[in-house]
């Protein structure tokens, strides 16, 4: 009776937070089940915040937002920094700053309220405003290349691959930070120009971008606030939880292979093959967000890969490959489960390359055939019998505070050329005229992804970063620094066309809560110049603290550091480098790739949804399948509570969630303080099989 009770009591609830503050007419409507009328009531969001005044461009860019944002900045930049330096699976975070940057300010506003010292109310531009300056300072940990091309570039990873020794260019702070602030900033001038034509005239839906405005204007309700308040409540526990726990099993890793992170879960033969729980309540969280298949694929790739291949061609050792090469020689075993990962990875970017290109090229196709499509020249909103009174609304004010065209080519001009005059300065490997070529053909390649991402939701930012590793790796030659040249205009590329495409998305949010602009590009250019500080300091402590940080069998292995730096090797040096029938089988994945791709986008949607991914059955493929173990977990939880309680799950699984992931995520931090301070944990926990316990007993002994 209790049980039924509470289960009730939250129905009720959610339908207050769904429909608000009812009146008594629309009371008897919900109790005559009249839900429909009540929807067509309840359709416009614009009509809530009617009564509202829009703050102006000026006063949405607020000293506390940037205050709240460079806290979360840091958060999120240590979070994604991990992720990207232990398998460099890195989920949407958008539901956790948009909720962290409410709840800050709330509090803030509050208490300045209640002193009588309240000037400016705490709106949904303002919010906007800290969402998008903190997923721009975060996006630089992924852009700016710290576990992939970057990072590759060092001789930590140049001598895992057994490269030239000399064909490398070790981090360093000043020149990190120097070469983020050059290549960051032009990606937001490619694309300003054409935010009227994707935003207003062809209506791309951004997904992600409409996704954290409905969050945002959700938030800035009485029902949405009630409702985020418990959220936050339930993020804080997991993020104490987790934060405790990531600090209880440092006290056990006091030397190689200790600690919980070690526990051979299912017998000491499955652990040395890479499965194992790891006790990770990062990869717990990260699998909660995380689509089902993508935790599937993951653990699918770790299962063909360490469960079957790679015992299968260790036996091949002396035929296949000699054995006197070391256990990290790419041309052994190691070299197997690099490229065959790279044609996995490949054969993906490629097939969704031309797959989002053909969609882009259709889709302007179908667009500039229509009658009613408004000349860019028009800068009135449209006016059509079928516009609602949202769009309206947001078309008229997404209209008001223009970007000048001037100061956006501008804009890309100087900064291109200063590029074309510095860069070789940092690389001198990296010529003047492959800089010009690149930013030549860059502002279509921004377009391109940026209409895809607005279609599909879809950043290729990573794959048009290979093709130019590819191409300049190829244009420099193994003799003039080719693989210097090719990583490092990836990462010139990876820049223009990531940020080009988290802007629009920006934009997008923008337009769904009044915010802008110019805001949202003043908050872009303002989170961006964070990340391009925060993130090397961060990664600079990661580099420090962890000697082993870049090895296959490390804490944090930087699995796409390799990748990118094989890829690069692979551009200069061509097929004659990989191990026997490494080729074949690499044609066979890339093959594979192509066609599970085909077959999933030819099938229904029901059966789709079981078909693996092949970009996420890569992952495992080098570094062990041992955290899809961890995110197949975080799905199960989710399962299990989605049948217990649906309601409760969607409203608290991504708040769980992001607790799980912040909290490990953060005691990083003192860990790697502890590191650089010489602390080291008391106690080593190991797991040893019999008949080793046995010999290490008797050795004691004597």
């Amino acid at each position: 009776m209790d049980r039924n009770g509470r289960e009730r009591g939250f129905e009720e609830e959610e339908a207050e937070e769904k429909y608000g503050e009812l009146d008594p007419n629309q009371k008897a409507k919900r109790e005559r089940g009249d839900e429909g009328l009540m929807a067509e009531e309840l359709m416009s969001v614009e009509k809530i915040f009617e009564a509202q005044e829009v703050p102006s461009w000026r006063k949405q860019l607020t000293v506390r937002a940037f205050v709240v944002s460079f806290v979360l900045s840091v958060l999120f930049t240590f979070i994604v920094m991990k992720l990207n330096l232990t398998t460099g699976i890195i989920p949407s975070l958008n539901v956790s700053a948009g909720l962290l940057g409410f709840f800050f300010v709330k509090t803030w506003t509050k208490f300045l309220e209640k002193s009588g010292f309240l000037k400016q109310p705490f709106t949904r531009q303002e919010n906007t405003v800290i969402q998008t300056c903190v997923v721009a300072s975060s996006g630089i940990a992924f852009s700016g290349g710290f576990g992939s091309y970057l990072f590759g570039l060092s001789q930590r990873i140049s001598k895992l691959a057994s490269a030239d020794v000399n064909d490398f260019k070790n981090p360093s702070l000043g020149w990190i930070i120097g070469f983020l602030f050059i290549v960051s900033f032009i990606g937001l001038f490619s694309v300003v120009p054409l935010r009227k034509i994707m935003i207003i005239d062809f209506k791309l839906t951004y997904p992600s971008g409409t996704a954290t405005s409905h969050l945002i204007n959700s938030f800035h309700t009485p029902r949405g606030a009630k409702l985020a308040k418990k959220q936050v409540r339930m993020l804080g526990k997991f993020f104490s939880f987790s934060f405790l726990w990531g600090f209880f099993q440092w006290f056990f890793t006091a030397g190689d292979d200790c600690g919980f992170v070690n526990f051979p879960t299912f017998g000491l033969k499955a652990y040395q093959y890479k499965f194992y729980f790891d006790f990770s309540a990062t990869y717990v969280g990260v699998g909660m967000i995380c689509p089902y298949i993508i935790n599937i694929s993951v653990l699918l790739g770790g299962i063909l890969s360490w469960g079957l291949m790679w015992p299968l061609i260790e036996k091949r050792k002396g035929d296949w490959y000699s054995a006197e090469l070391s256990p990290s020689s790419f041309h052994g075993l190691q070299g197997y489960k690099v490229f065959v990962s790279i044609a996995l990875i490949l054969g993906d970017g490629c097939y969704n390359f031309v797959k989002v290109l053909a969609t882009t090229l259709i889709g302007l196709h179908r667009q500039l055939k229509k009658k009613d499509v408004i000349p860019v020249s028009d800068a009135s909103a449209p006016s059509t019998s079928d516009v609602t009174f949202d769009d309206k609304r947001r078309t008229q004010l997404f209209l008001k505070d223009q970007i000048p065209s001037w100061f956006s080519v501008g804009g890309y001009v100087v900064i291109a050329a200063v590029s074309i005059a510095t860069l070789p300065h940092i690389f001198s490997q990296l010529k003047w005229y492959y800089i010009l070529v690149i930013y030549v053909i860059a502002p279509v390649l921004a377009f391109c992804n940026a209409y895809g991402a607005g279609l599909t939701d879809w950043s290729l930012a990573s794959t048009y970063g290979k093709l130019a590793i590819f191409t300049i790796g190829a244009w420099a030659g193994a003799s003039h620094g080719g693989v210097v040249a090719g990583l490092a205009a990836c990462g010139v590329m990876m820049n223009i066309v990531s940020t080009a495409s988290d802007l629009m998305q920006d934009f997008k949010t923008g337009y769904m809560t009044l915010s802008s602009p110019r805001s949202m590009f003043v908050s872009q250019v303002i989170g961006t110049a964070m990340g391009c500080v925060i993130s090397p300091c961060v990664f600079w402590l990661f580099y420090k603290a962890f000697d082993d940080l870049g090895r296959p069998d490390s804490t944090y292995p930087a699995p796409f550091a390799t990748v990118y730096r094989n890829m690069a090797l692979l551009a200069v040096e061509g097929f004659s480098s990989l191990p026997k029938n490494c080729l074949t089988l690499c044609y066979g994945f890339f093959a594979a790739a192509v066609v599970i791709n085909l077959i999933r986008d030819l099938s229904g949607k029901k059966i789709r949804q079981f078909i693996p991914i092949p970009m996420a059955m890569a992952i495992p493929f080098y570094i062990g399948s041992y955290f899809a173990i961890d995110m197949c977990l975080g799905s199960l939880i989710l399962f299990v509570w989605e049948k217990i309680n649906k309601a409760k799950a969607e409203a608290f699984a991504p708040a769980v969630a992001s607790g799980l992931i912040c909290g490990d995520g953060i005691w990083t931090l003192p860990s790697s303080i502890l590191a650089l301070a010489g602390v080291k944990p008391p106690i080593c926990m190991k797991f040893l099989s019999r008949t080793t316990n046995g010999k290490v007993d008797a050795f004691l002994a004597r």
